[in-house]
């Protein structure tokens, strides 16, 4: 492997088509597509300034470097990505890659960013400005996961998060096979339109959660008084140990909780319309 150490580059393509080289306190200064078609990359220290520097890579790793808010859109197309302890300001970053792995790192601007991406595992990471993080991906494991942006992972598929914070309305829409352990979840309508939802010592707040979903479970979990108007037209077996505010036209299953403010069974309730609603 060949190091480049303490060195200065911009412009376009100024390492296009390198392999097997290892960057050391390198500048990437304003230009394009610093390392475009490249192979086994290895980034330490490193600051990215021109946008797209990572393009059509397979297999790098970058640990300790600054994405600025320059480097846009700046890996799209790769695969086998390991990142460490890195500042990523820029928006736009992971679009149609594999093999992502992220620990330690921080993307204070992530809006439109992991888009149709599959196998990623991210520990000890925070979003922030998250609008329509994770579009159109699959195979996820999140743990320590802090996150602020809404419309978060619609689409997504086979999905585990343990330990997480996640702030954002209309997350889960239209989901499969996601599975949440001890997080919280703060948003409105959660979970709509999702099969395979199940969520395990949640704590949910937010209007009108989890609706329209089919095949729903939520084991040992408790529900902020403004969330209210939940499990509509929705299956669902549901262990709640606190008190709901509200719930409506539930289509069948079974919820089980602490007490009821309001249960609301209307004439627009959908068939079989037999779901128990129990007191525990």
């Amino acid at each position: 492997m060949t190091t480049i150490k303490d060195k200065e580059f911009e412009g376009e393509r100024p390492l296009f088509a390198q392999h097997d080289i290892r960057l050391e306190n390198v500048t990437i200064h304003a230009g394009e597509s610093a390392l475009k078609e490249c192979s086994n990359i290895e980034a330490v220290n490193c600051r990215f300034e021109g946008k797209y520097p990572f393009w059509h890579v397979d297999g790098f790793k970058v640990t300790d470097c600054i994405f600025t808010e320059g480097a846009r859109a700046a890996l799209w197309y790769s695969h086998n990505l390991e990142m460490k302890s890195t500042l990523v300001e820029a928006p736009k970053m992971f679009r149609d890659m594999s093999g992502i792995r992220l620990k330690d790192v921080k993307i204070p601007n992530a809006q439109e960013t992991l888009w149709h991406c599959t196998g990623i595992e991210a520990e000890n990471v925070s979003v922030e400005h998250a609008d329509y993080i994770f579009m159109h991906c699959a195979d996820i494991n999140l743990k320590n996961w802090r996150q602020q942006g809404n419309y978060s992972f619609q689409y997504c598929r086979n999905v585990e998060i343990h330990n997480a914070v996640i702030d954002s309305k209309d997350a889960f829409w239209n989901t499969d096979g996601v599975t949440v352990y001890d997080t919280e979840l703060t948003g409105e309508y959660l979970g709509w339109y999702s099969n395979n939802l199940r969520l395990v010592r949640c704590k949910i707040s937010g209007t009108q959660p989890l609706c329209y979903c089919k095949n729903l479970v939520l084991e040992d979990c408790t529900f902020d008084p403004d969330s209210d108007l939940a499990f509509e037209e929705s299956c669902v077996d549901a262990t709640v140990n606190s008190v709901i505010t509200s719930v409506k036209n539930p289509t069948s299953g079974i919820i089980r909780a602490k007490g009821y403010g309001e249960i609301i069974i209307d004439e627009n309730i959908k068939a079989p319309a037999d779901c128990k609603i129990e007191t525990i």
